[in-house]
């Protein structure tokens, strides 16, 4: 076989963020990273990934840092190597959609903070609901990454992300990223997609997967064969299972080849040796859990990301139904038909997930309904891909009418004065209120201990002993969504 392109292959290294999100439940803090800075930004990546994702609320809700602060501690560190970060589109970093001005000034202060690269992504593939991030990225001299959220359905193959492809290069992509979020895209499919891609769309390509169920390294050299343009690794601390294939390896097995990535694999290796230490202190913290690991074919057969599998069999313990675990699973696909195929990737996978527990411990389904499920059969986050069961739908409270048809977003009026006026007591920057506006529960608490150490210092030095490391049930799990649906069930799918 030969490859389809003769250009070196791009490397964009997940180590400061997806790596460890997907494997230590996004548990990094910024002194762990700093001492790998220099050697990071000499090795010639493409891109790194450092912000956005679960890192934004990770910061504030359990390391007690700014993650305003974080990004420019990274991008003096960084100087010579571009900064990406993950945005939700019109959801930013938190769980509902913002309106339009929030979106703007989420984008200007990520770039103005030190932000080149902005992946923007929409669960449901509605690209409505990226028009506006896209404008603003490029309004304020960013690169805008438009994304393709990859799942497996009746109506999601190749012609329609062919054709979604060329929607987002008509609206402005610099690059489009095809993310698959639960390593559901195997090789010989990649290989045909990739190549598929190349041949519609005049922009690179950029392939983002995890090795969840032991495929990635094998999708990679495929789509490298295809032509694909840069792919997502992750230094080999925190790489595999859960998390990205293993920078190393895949450059290692280009090196001699017309696609040689060119970089140094001996400066890789001594990146490897500090975040190896990293990697034990969180497993001894019990952040990363050694389970992340280990390849899991189930994703394969219920399309379900492997940060959603132990989490069901978290919280099914909890609600002492174990027993159900097979049968949630095999729900899941079937709730999945019924609200119009979604892709399972945040928010859409925790909402779905949700659905299909409550059906089943209820022992009958659609019974209950959390707030999620009828915002997003409603239309509230966007269109959904396929065909909606109307008897669903009705069951759930909502009539055809009701329906959201346009643009959710057209439907919030401008925010951001609300929120300066709020937050005006506690918000010292427009990034304060920025915070404030995306995580209303975490960042008053983050903010007060910012802004007055002093009280916590005092609480601390009269606590009898430090607390026991608390235990992660699911290093994948997403903390924010909190779909409350019943004591003790499902509380963070």
């Amino acid at each position: 076989m030969e490859f389809l392109s003769n250009k070196p292959l791009l490397i964009t290294d997940t180590i400061l963020r997806d790596a460890h999100q997907s494997q230590a439940a996004t548990r990094m803090t910024i002194e762990d990273m700093m001492p790998a800075l220099e050697v990071l930004d000499s090795i010639g990546y493409y891109s790194l990934e450092c912000w956005g994702g679960a890192t934004f609320d990770s910061c504030m809700r359990f390391l007690n840092e700014d993650p305003w602060e974080r990004l420019r501690k990274l991008k003096r560190g960084l100087p010579n190597t571009k900064l990406q970060m993950l945005f939700r589109g019109q959801n930013i970093l938190g769980y509902k959609h913002y309106a339009d001005d929030v979106v703007d000034a989420f984008c200007r202060k990520s770039i103005e903070n030190g932000i080149d690269i902005i992946r923007i992504f929409d669960a449901l593939n509605d690209v409505r609901n990226l028009e506006q991030a896209i404008k603003s990225t490029k309004k304020y001299g960013g690169q805008v990454e438009a994304t393709l959220s990859y799942t497996i359905s009746p109506i999601h193959n190749e012609a329609y992300f062919v054709k979604l492809a060329k929607e987002l290069e008509q609206m402005g992509a610099d690059t489009i990223c095809v993310k698959d979020m639960a390593n559901l895209l195997l090789p010989m499919d990649a290989y045909s997609l990739i190549k598929a891609l190349k041949e519609s769309v005049s922009v690179p390509i950029h392939l983002h997967t995890h090795n969840t169920t032991g495929t990635g390294d094998m999708t990679y050299l495929m789509a490298a064969y295809a032509g694909v343009d840069i792919v997502d690794t992750a230094l080999s601390p925190l790489a595999n299972g859960t998390a990205q294939p293993a920078t190393e390896s895949l450059v290692a097995t280009l090196g001699g080849t017309v696609r040689d990535t060119g970089l140094d694999l001996n400066k890789m290796s001594e990146a490897a040796v500090h975040f190896r230490k990293i990697a034990q202190r969180l497993k001894e913290a019990g952040s990363l859990d050694p389970k992340v690991l280990n390849v899991d074919t189930n994703t394969l057969l219920y399309q379900v990301p492997g940060g959603m599998l132990s989490n069901l069999i978290s919280q099914l313990k909890q609600a002492g139904k174990e027993d159900k675990y097979y049968d949630v699973l095999a729900e899941i696909p079937r709730v999945r038909q019924d609200f119009g195929y979604p892709p399972l990737v945040t928010p859409s996978s925790q909402i779905v997930g949700t659905q299909a527990v409550m059906n089943i411990i209820m022992g009958e389904r659609y019974k209950v309904f959390p707030k999620e499920s009828k915002a997003m059969l409603k239309g509230e986050y966007g269109s959904l891909p396929g065909k909606v069961n109307e008897e669903v739908r009705a069951k759930a409270g909502i009539a055809p009418e009701d329906v959201i048809t346009c643009r959710p977003a057209d439907l919030l009026s401008p925010e951001l004065d609300k929120y300066r006026e709020e937050f005006k007591d506690i918000a010292k920057s427009d990034e304060d209120v920025l915070s404030l506006a995306l995580f209303p529960q975490v960042a008053p608490k983050f903010l007060d201990r910012r802004d007055h150490p002093e009280k916590y210092e005092e609480a601390a030095a009269s606590a009898a002993a430090p607390a026991a490391p608390a235990k992660v049930a699911d290093p994948n799990a997403v903390h924010e969504l909190n779909v409350q649906v019943a004591p003790n069930v499902l509380a963070n799918l």
